[in-house]
């Protein structure tokens, strides 16, 4: 080794917080200072390793892997702190060899699983002993075993750690650790070690503590630390670093240590033992878990069995016929096809060590529909496969729909096969939890993820620790995209705003320097939502352990890693809409025996018919703004239609959206550049929207095989130059030698199939989603109380979607009835009305603050003994422990109790005596006593204290509210009743649909009604006052932002006050808090439909409607005789309600009238 010192002691970014080491950076500094080997040694684990591995020998470094472990003072059996010790001291352990390496995976393994303490991974001397073999151990930093004594001046003490620690890792790999930052107490340290080393016959070996490359990145690094512990820069006291333990080099450290002979020479030493290959291979099984056939047959003989089974099962006589008119021939014909497709497949499939994947997906797929657990039909390439179809590993027909193998599983590019799987999502955990069953509780884990510092979050966390005011950093952050891979520094070049601010502000300056330095950084861990992991046996002996915050196990490998290291790897997804079918479809089947939605007519009118409507609000990914106007213009006519727009409705391919149109409704034409290209996308209407289309294009026209094609594919979605010239070459010649397409020709058509690979959507996928979509709208258009059931016991805790769903139900004219405790069920579920019309009945578990559990209580009582008779049966029959104070306050608030004969304020008045009598008979019943009084008849007794008493009911405001807040919405009313009419006839954007607005056009101007909840009155840093205005309609409410322009001409006009009912405009725009959301900030403000006035005006028309007598319909009508009349007249409309509340309401401007005859006449006939 050339080396003149190694770096033994490095952390990365890896050391979560505390390093700024970017892997490929160390890699950098590593040969730039003329080195060829490193070591990684983070804090308490190996989350880096495969990436610190893979790069270090790609830049040909070698790579040395270590660990810097918490060591507990005693037992990890011992949980608690000892007096006078440190909860944990650090040791270095690098891994000297194979052997060495599946230890220090143990061993880490073991601190993680069963040695977390106040979130360190500790270990134990026990552990280190049964682990050592293999490894090296240096004594460790500051906070070392060691030197744990030295600083007390306890010699005794750390010598007894040093005689262990050399007994443990015997006298050649146990090395003295020596660190020169200069600090005060470092010299003492260093020559009591050295002292030690002399006395215990050690080498010493010199170290550096690496946390960041350069010695000018220390307040960058400082900075990390102050995000890390929640304290500002300014702070004293707080941890920090020297500004010394950055990546020296070998010239720094040779003098840094010239006066201790051996020090820099004991890290090539240790250097030369170190020699770890990880076997990494992602195309391999050998780590897979071995399916067992249970006839004992060979696997791979077993496999081809099953899947010819599967084929025979999944293609009965009425399938085949319909394959016949997709391939143009007859049955025979079409069985040859099958038969040769899958003999393909799993001929591919055997060959490359895959069978044992296959069935052991098919098991616990199968296990789940045993179970009555809803699958989803397929996601991902792995639709394509015919083999997957046989096993029921997925629910769509590849060959019905054209789905390729190739695009799943190519031969001539081996990968590991990848399928995805859809559960129902509230009993996902069972499948899980089957898998850990069946192969081992050690065989199965979760993997792990990074959150990294992005680059609005390492803006406003930079800000914090500064001391910056949220004001100011929020006015740099909201200059930032709130956008996937958006970086920092694309957007300082692209914004000139953005450059003006930080040049005219020199806290901006540092700030932006240090954000820049720390950006994408991992900053936390996580779960992944749907990955496990599934091992041959323990998984130890592949990749390292952690525990995660909830308790699960989880690989310190994250998704990528696993995949290189080679193991197995299943996304078990929950997906809220199989759930929501299910429960439609468990709504169903009591008056629709053997009701199976996955065999419903795939050209259902009903369900076309909605979706061409646009009335998808709960349609499976068909809810956008967007995506209601492109149904609305598509002419939906059949399932294919559904696939293509989940596939079009794209950044990039949404351009091609209108010409599509054009072609399919007959305007316009395709201009071909050859014949052949009408083949492969003129069912798509000349766009190919597909990545099989351009493996199909590759095919037919330059006679590429599909497992090249889809080789040519990546590319062209990669853009690679020397890639795509190398591609361009082989398919001018292909289609050449193929079809003699001329040189000119060739270019233009492989140019066109370039662009569209560029964002080109997975088939297989869209074919399995479209499904989805197609399954919900059917039901939404032929249950649609049974699928809004389902849709809102799926947001059971979410109330802004259950207002969202709620109106959805008003606009379909289904009725939603209020809870009660005596018919309501835990979720919502339909109920039969006296006119034989169906309803929604409020499920019990959806009230706020009354808990399922407890609920479950009162429905198993109430199903096992009837009826509840009164609000004191209710308690009396229930445990007041179950069923408290609190609770059956909540229910008498939600309604839950209006079938008395009571109002809601007497039966509030009564609740504390109620709970206290049910409380003393609860007692008495549980200890057997039986009061003397009970057997005593006295006649007129005194009413007792929880008899009913008749109290005036709260007003009807009181009630609306306190429905609102348990229930997420009003339920016997609404505030703005009396201006429904008004609000749906002109077409206001609905707040509850805010955050999912397509929001491509920015401009948009949108217009809100509503009454104005709450409003909070500011003043921005220039004096200029603003508000922020609660908004609510049917739908939900939204706080708006009203900045001065419009804000003080509205509240001077006494607008801006609780209660007033409002129009508003303004623009939609991404939430910079929170990207899922959206923010609106109003551009104007007036009173709804002009001004409110209090009486009748004389000289203006007006018109009186009755909420009893009058609906949408007529307002549309009156709306059409208004303006046939157009003049200067204004028209005043009156809305009352059956309850005697009054609305006069102005019309707009639009709406001015010219009194005549003629108008008179008109509104008279429409009056009879």
């Amino acid at each position: 080794m050339s080396d003149s010192f190694v770096h033994l002691h490095v952390h990365t970014e890896y050391s979560i917080k505390d390093s700024i080491v970017r892997i490929k950076e160390l890699a950098g500094a590593v040969k730039d200072n003329g080195m060829s080997t490193v070591a990684m040694t983070d804090h308490g684990n190996l989350f880096g390793t495969v990436e610190f591995y893979q790069k270090m020998t790609g830049e040909g470094i070698k790579p040395i892997l270590g660990c810097e472990v918490y060591l507990a003072p005693a037992a990890l059996s011992s949980k608690k702190d000892i007096p006078g010790r440190k909860r944990s001291t650090h040791l270095t352990l690098l891994a000297k060899n194979k052997i060495g390496w599946d230890n220090l995976t143990k061993l880490v393994s073991a601190g993680h699983l069963d040695g977390d303490y106040f979130g360190e991974p500790r270990v134990d001397r026990d552990t280190l002993r049964e682990f050592s073999e293999g490894i090296i151990c240096l004594s460790g930093d500051d906070d070392g075993p060691i030197q744990e004594w030295l600083v007390k001046n306890d010699m005794e003490q750390a010598r007894a750690q040093v005689a262990e620690l050399k007994e443990i890792f015997g006298a050649e790999d146990f090395y003295i650790e020596l660190m020169d930052h200069a600090l005060e107490t470092q010299p003492a340290t260093i020559a009591s070690l050295r002292q030690l080393a002399d006395e215990f016959d050690l080498k010493v070996v010199a170290t550096n503590d690496v946390h960041f490359l350069k010695q000018d990145e220390h307040e960058a690094h400082d900075v990390l630390i102050c995000i890390g512990e929640s304290c500002l820069i300014l702070d004293e006291n707080r941890k920090s670093y020297s500004d010394q333990v950055y990546f020296k080099s070998p010239a720094e450290m040779r003098e840094l240590f010239k006066d201790v002979p051996g020090a820099c020479d004991n890290t090539l030493e240790i250097a030369e033992k170190c020699n770890v290959e990880l076997a990494l291979d992602p195309t391999s099984s050998d780590k897979y878990p071995q399916f067992e056939a249970p006839d004992g047959s060979p696997r791979e003989e077993y496999f081809k069995r099953v899947c010819k089974e599967g084929v025979q099962m999944r293609y009965p006589e009425e399938k085949i016929e319909e394959l016949c008119g997709v391939y143009d021939t007859d049955v025979a014909g079409v069985w040859k096809i099958l038969d040769e497709r899958l003999e393909y497949e799993t001929e591919i499939i055997n060959s490359l060590g895959f069978a044992s994947y296959f069935l052991i997906t098919a098991d616990f797929i199968l296990w789940a529909l045993d179970q009555k657990i809803p699958v989803g039909p397929g996601r991902g390439s792995a639709a394509g496969s015919l083999v997957a179809y046989a096993m029921q590993i997925t629910d769509i027909c590849p060959m019905r729909f054209g789905l390729l193998f190739e695009r799943f599983l190519n031969p001539e590019r081996v990968s590991p096969p990848d399928v995805d799987i859809d559960f129902c999502q509230t009993r996902r955990p069972e499948v899980i939890d089957y898998v850990r069953k069946k192969y081992g509780e050690r065989c199965v884990c979760h993997i792990i993820t990074y959150g990294t510092l992005g680059a609005k979050s390492v803006l406003r966390d930079v800000a914090r620790v500064m001391g910056v005011s949220f004001g100011d950093a929020a006015h740099l952050a909201k200059m930032i995209e709130t956008l996937p891979g958006v970086k920092l520094q694309g957007e300082y070049d692209l914004k000139e705003e953005l450059r003006d601010a930080i040049a005219a502000s020199s806290t901006y300056q540092e700030l932006w320097k240090y954000a820049i330095k720390l950006e994408g950084l991992k900053r936390n861990t996580g779960v992944h939502a749907a990955g496990v992991v599934i091992g041959d046996g323990d998984l130890d002996r592949h990749v390292p352990l952690a525990r995660a915050k909830e308790g699960e196990v989880v690989s310190q490998a994250d998704m990528g890693a696993i995949t290189e290291i080679g193991l197995l790897k299943m996304d078990f997804l929950g997906l809220k809409n199989l759930t929501v079918i299910q429960d439609a479809v468990d709504h169903i089947t009591p008056h629709t025996p053997g009701f199976d939605i996955t065999k419903v007519p795939l050209d259902d009118v009903p369900a076309l018919a909605l979706l061409n409507r646009g009335e998808t609000m709960g349609v499976f990914q068909l809810e956008s703004g967007g995506m209601v106007d492109t149904c609305k213009k598509y002419g939906i006519d059949k399932i294919e239609d559904v696939i293509d727009l989940l596939a079009v409705y794209r950044p990039g391919a949404m351009q091609y959206i209108d010409e599509m149109i054009s072609v399919k409704k007959g305007i316009t034409t395709v201009d071909y550049e050859h014949p052949l290209l009408e083949t492969i996308c003129g069912d798509t209407y000349g766009v190919m929207i597909y990545q099989e289309q351009v493996q199909n294009a590759a095919k037919v026209l330059a006679g590429y095989s599909l497992g090249g094609a889809d080789i040519l594919r990546r590319a062209m979605g990669k853009k690679k130059p020397s890639e795509m010239a190398k591609q361009r070459e082989i398919f001018i010649k292909g289609a050449a030698e193929t079809n003699q397409i001329d040189k000119t020709t060739a270019n233009k058509i492989f140019d066109k199939i370039a662009g569209f690979a560029g964002y080109g959507f997975n088939k297989s996928h869209s074919a399995c989603y479209g499904h989805i979509s197609y399954w919900t709208a059917y039901l939404k258009a032929n249950f649609p109380v049974e699928f809004l059931c389902g849709l809102l016991s799926n947001e059971i805790n979410n109330t802004e979607k259950i207002s969202v769903f709620i109106a959805e139900c008003h606009n379909m004219k289904i009725e939603v009835l209020p809870p009660n405790v005596n018919k309501s069920k835990l979720r919502f579920c339909p109920e039969k009305l006296a006119s034989g019309k169906m309803a929604i009945r409020y499920g019990l578990s959806a009230i706020k603050n009354v808990g399922e559990g407890a609920m479950k209580v009162a429905v198993a009582d109430r199903d096992a003994n009837g009826p509840f008779e009164s609000m004191k049966d209710f308690s009396n029959r229930l445990d007041t422990k179950a069923v408290n104070k609190r609770i059956l306050e909540n229910l008498v608030k939600a309604g839950a109790f209006d079938w008395t004969k009571e109002n809601r304020s007497s039966l509030d008045a009564r609740v504390e005596n109620v709970i206290a009598s049910a409380s003393s008979a609860h007692k008495d019943r549980a200890s057997g006593q039986v009061s003397l009084f009970d057997t005593v008849d006295f006649g007129s007794a005194p009413e007792p204290d929880d008899a009913p008493r008749i109290l005036i009911e709260w007003p009807k405001e009181q009630r609306l509210d306190t429905e609102k807040e348990l229930l997420g919405f009003y339920i016997s009313g609404h505030p703005l009743d009396a201006y429904r009419g008004i609000i749906d006839v002109d077409m206001y954007t609905r707040i509850g649909i805010i955050d999912e607005l397509d929001l491509s056009d920015r401009r948009k101007r949108h217009r809100f009604a509503g009454m104005i909840k709450h409003i909070e009155h500011k003043v921005t840093k220039a004096g200029k006052p603003f508000g922020v205005i609660h908004l609510e309609d049917f739908t939900g409410t939204k706080e708006i932002l009203a900045w001065s322009e419009s804000y003080s001409p509205a509240r001077e006009e006494g607008l801006l006050e609780p209660g007033n009912v409002i129009r508003l405009f303004g623009n939609v725009q991404e939430d910079d808090r929170n990207p899922e959301s959206r923010r609106v900030s109003g551009s104007k403000i007036e009173g709804l439909a002009g001004k409110r006035v209090t009486c009748a005006d004389k000289k203006a028309l007006n018109i009186t409607l009755w909420t009893s007598k009058h609906d949408e319909k007529d307002l549309h009508e009156i709306k059409g005789i208004l303006q046939s009349n157009p003049g200067k007249t204004s028209v005043l409309i009156h809305i009352q309600n059956s309850m005697g509340d009054r609305a006069t309401l102005a019309a707009s401007e639009s709406f001015l009238v010219r009194k005549s005859d003629s108008l008179e006449m008109a509104l008279a006939k429409w009056m009879e």
